[in-house]
């Protein structure tokens, strides 16, 4: 949100406040505070005024300003109504320079998850794509996947729903009426970089939220489906804002990732490039490397797709 606009919004928040002081505060003209109020009101915000000034009465229930008013975490967001991907639009970002902004959309048409895996994206869902650079080497990129799942993870328990973390990047929750875990999010992160430093890092985050689950692979959940549909907004700054305090400080975020973790303690099977291996997962290692005990001894797996093979109880 353009800056003068940002600086309106929040003196009528916390107004009423007249344009004439508004105009004054701002060093802007009168014209200018009216200009602005209406490009506020075009997008949804429910501007009153009376004879004391201008009042907040509503935010919008989604899109970019909406999101980005009380965001508590410093992103600009760049919302669209539809997108083939966010993580495709987040790279020509940072091919242009940009950083710390966050690509939103109600619904993407050719999302894609890892392992170039198809991912539904339905209108009603959270897909978003963070452009960052952080100031870490490439080996250590790995944190910022279990930070983000970590951040949705804590959205989602906040709205009701017992979410739990698969690794690498996964969102599970149980199934109605059985123990079966379905999948409710996912994260797909892409950088560039040099030997030394992370040129630019891409956090895409996939969330079904208000979204039917007859729209979904078998496989897979959403919010509705669990709690009925939430407010998006509200879920949105609240996965930013966790991720922000996460990326932030660093060392709080394997701690945080095993606090979720439903693949500890469970016996899994990781396939990798180099092939398979098979055994009980027993911690997760700086930077995001799954550490399994298996028959030959402990393992740390770098990279790999991984399934639950039976719960720790078993």
């Amino acid at each position: 949100m353009q800056g003068t606009r940002r600086a309106v919004l929040d003196a009528i928040a916390a107004g009423p406040i007249s344009g004439p002081v508004l105009a004054r505060e701002l060093e802007v003209s009168r014209a200018a505070v009216w200009k602005h109020v209406e490009t506020l009101r075009e997008v949804g915000f429910e501007i009153g005024s009376g004879e004391e000034g201008y009042v907040l009465d509503s935010v919008p229930e989604y899109g970019g300003p909406a999101i980005e008013f009380g965001l508590e975490a410093p992103f600009e967001i760049e919302f669209h109504d539809s997108l083939p991907s966010t993580n495709a639009r987040a790279r020509d970002l940072a091919a242009s320079g940009e950083s710390d902004v966050v690509v939103l959309a109600d619904a993407q048409t050719g999302g894609r998850g890892r392992l170039d895996r198809e991912w539904n994206s339905p209108s009603g869902g959270v897909w978003l794509s963070a452009l960052v650079r952080p100031r870490l080497p490439p080996a250590h990129a790995p944190l910022y996947t279990l930070a983000a799942a970590v951040a949705t993870t804590r959205a989602v328990r906040a709205t009701g729903v017992d979410a739990g973390l698969k690794w690498p990047n996964d969102v599970l929750v149980r199934g109605r009426g059985s123990g079966r875990e379905r999948k409710l999010a996912g994260i797909l992160t892409e950088m560039r970089g040099e030997a030394d430093r992370i040129a630019w890092m891409v956090v895409g985050i996939g969330l079904n939220a208000n979204v039917d689950s007859g729209d979904l692979p078998a496989d897979a959940t959403s919010l509705r489906e669990a709690v009925g549909d939430v407010p998006r907004r509200d879920l949105v700054q609240r996965i930013l804002r966790e991720f922000e305090a996460l990326r932030t400080d660093p060392d709080s975020i394997l701690p945080a990732w095993r606090e979720h973790a439903l693949t500890l303690g469970r016996r899994v099977r990781v396939e990798t490039a180099r092939g398979e291996s098979v055994g009980r997962a027993v911690d997760v290692a700086f930077p995001g490397g799954l550490v399994l005990e298996t028959a030959n001894g402990r393992t740390t797996v770098s990279v790999g797709d991984c399934e639950h093979l039976r719960p720790a109880a078993e």
